[in-house]
């Protein structure tokens, strides 16, 4: 669990959580945040102004090979059951040679974590529904000291 410090999250505020990987992941979905739509009609104008409300990260739809041996599908399972936050971490595979990946890391609440059973020559699949509830902090891919 994580607690919404109620301001856009920092790389700093992901310092405490022991991290469990997601394992068979087949697709991440999208993260990021988009911005409500205002409008306002002005009459003397005969112009509809366009302004920025909320920002809203969306809905990350997580899609895996179904594991209930996998320690990060069994975290998402639990996780649904509550209704709290929890910490959530992207590592890419784009490390220069001897340095560090690029990272996503943001906070959401773990909506579904149901199974799809598809269609033949399909494995078993849990498709987890993540509603981010905050901005997403993005590390790059830096190269190694030295």
């Amino acid at each position: 669990m994580i607690a919404d410090p109620g301001r856009d999250v920092l790389a700093g505020d992901f310092d405490d959580p022991e991290w469990v990987k997601v394992g068979e992941t087949e697709n991440l979905g999208t993260v990021g945040d988009t911005a409500a739509e205002i409008t306002f009609d002005g009459i003397d104008a005969n112009r509809t102004k366009r302004l920025k409300g909320t920002r809203n990260a969306g809905t990350m739809e997580v899609i895996c090979g179904l594991d209930y041996s996998d320690a990060g599908q069994l975290a998402c399972l639990a996780a649904e059951k509550t209704l709290h936050d929890y910490a959530f971490r992207l590592v890419f595979n784009d490390a220069p040679v001897g340095g560090t990946p690029s990272e996503r890391m943001f906070i959401a609440k773990v909506a579904s974590a149901v199974e799809a059973t598809d269609a033949a020559n399909n494995v078993l699949k849990l498709n987890i529904s993540l509603w981010v509830n905050s901005n997403s902090v993005k590390i790059n891919a830096a190269p190694g000291g030295g």
